[in-house]
C-alpha cells in the first residue's frame, strides 16, 4: 500500500481522528474470551478475533524506560497511531460503527498497544500518504502503521521498525480488459499510480514510454480505473487484491513484479523506541500472534499458508 507504501490510504479529509475506546483486555493473560475493542475481525469470527488478543504479550516494566517513548504513551493512557480508515483487510473502519477498526495494520496497532498499556486503547489519525513523515516528526501520532515501505530515502526523515510484512508492486485492470497481463504489457499504456508511492519511480524503469496519472488516494485511484480513465493500476498487491474484492470493476494480473517492505513508521532518532518495538514484533511473531492477524485479514484472500515475517533489519533503511 506503499500496502503500498502507502498505501493508502488517504482519507479525504487527512485531519479526522478517531478514538478506538478500549476495555482492559484481561483475557490477554488469561486466556479468556474478551470484548476486543474496535470490532470485529474481517472474518467477523468472535473465536477468530479472540485468537488475535489471547496471551498477547505485556512488556516487563523495565522495558518502559524513563522519560521514553513508551513511558509517554503509557502516562497517556493510549497509542496515537497513523492509520487508514478505508484500507479493507488492513485498516478499515465499519460505517456502521465508527469505533470499529479491523485488517492486519489495525490488529497490529491494537497488539502494540496492549504491549505497552495492558490494553488495546488507540487513537487513530488517517494520514495522507504525503504527510506520514511530517505526523512522525511533529509528534502528532507515535508510530505509523500504513502499508509505508521502508526505503533508505525515508529512513532520512523517519526511524523505520521492522519490516513487519513483504508485498510488492503488481497490476490491475478493469474486469473486461483481456490484453494486460502484467507490468510486461503496460509499455505505452496510461498507468494509474498513487502519490509518492514507489509506483510513481518503478513504473517509468521497467516501461519508460507509459504515461503516469498520479492520485492522492487509493479510492481515487480506483474510481479512475474503473471509469476507464487510465489503463491499469499500478499499487501494492495486497492492496490490489483488497480493492478487487470489494469491487467487481476491477481484477489483479500477473503477480507482483517487486519487493516491497513495509515498515513501522517511527520518529527519527528514537533509538530506544525502535528497540522497544523490534522487539515487540518478535514477541509477537513467536507468539503467533502476528500470523493469526494475518490469518483473519489478509489471509481470508490469499490461498495460501500464513506466510514467514521478513527478518527484522533485513533491508537498508530498517
Amino acid at each position: 500500500m506503499s500496502l503500498p507504501s502507502s498505501l493508502r490510504r488517504r482519507l479525504p479529509v487527512a485531519g479526522a481522528v478517531i478514538a478506538v475506546a478500549a476495555l482492559a483486555l484481561t483475557a490477554c493473560s488469561s486466556g479468556g474470551s474478551a470484548s476486543v475493542p474496535g470490532g470485529t475481525s474481517s472474518s467477523g469470527s468472535d473465536a477468530a478475533v479472540s485468537a488475535v488478543f489471547k496471551d498477547a504479550p505485556v512488556a516487563a516494566d523495565s522495558l518502559i524506560i524513563p522519560d521514553s517513548t513508551m513511558a509517554k504513551i503509557k502516562a497517556r493512557g493510549k497509542l496515537i497511531v497513523g492509520e487508514a480508515l478505508d484500507a479493507p483487510l488492513l485498516s478499515q473502519q465499519d460505517p456502521t460503527d465508527p469505533t470499529s477498526v479491523t485488517g492486519f495494520d489495525a490488529d497490529l496497532a491494537k497488539l502494540l498497544a496492549i504491549y505497552i498499556l495492558g490494553e488495546p486503547n488507540v487513537e487513530i489519525v488517517p494520514p495522507a500518504s504525503e504527510t506520514r513523515e511530517a505526523l512522525l516528526a511533529n509528534g502528532t501520532v507515535d508510530v505509523v502503521f500504513n502499508t509505508y515501505t521502508i526505503t533508505e530515502e525515508r529512513a532520512t526523515q523517519v526511524d523505520f521498525a521492522g519490516p513487519y510484512f513483504s508485498s510488492g508492486l503488481a497490476v490491475a485492470v478493469k474486469s473486461d480488459n483481456k490484453d494486460i497481463k502484467g507490468i510486461d504489457d503496460l509499455g505505452g499504456k496510461t498507468v494509474i499510480v498513487g502519490a509518492n508511492t514507489p509506483a510513481v519511480t518503478e513504473v517509468p524503469a521497467q516501461q519508460p514510454t507509459a504515461t503516469l496519472l498520479t492520485f492522492g488516494t487509493d479510492p481515487q485511484a480506483v474510481q479512475a480505473l474503473v471509469q476507464g480513465r487510465g489503463d491499469a493500476y499500478v499499487q501494492d498487491y495486497t492492496l490490489l487484491a483488497s480493492d478487487a474484492l470489494a469491487n467487481d470493476g476491477m481484477k489483479v494480473v500477473g503477480q507482483p513484479f517487486t519487493t516491497e517492505p513495509y515498515g513501522i513508521g517511527l520518529k527519527h532518532g528514537d533509538a530506544d523506541f525502535k528497540s522497544f518495538v523490534n522487539n515487540w514484533l518478535l514477541e509477537i511473531q513467536k507468539g503467533g500472534q502476528w500470523g493469526q492477524a494475518w490469518k483473519n485479514s489478509l489471509g481470508t484472500v490469499v490461498d495460501s499458508d500464513i506466510p514467514t515475517p521478513p527478518a527484522i533489519g533485513s533491508v537498508p533503511g530498517s
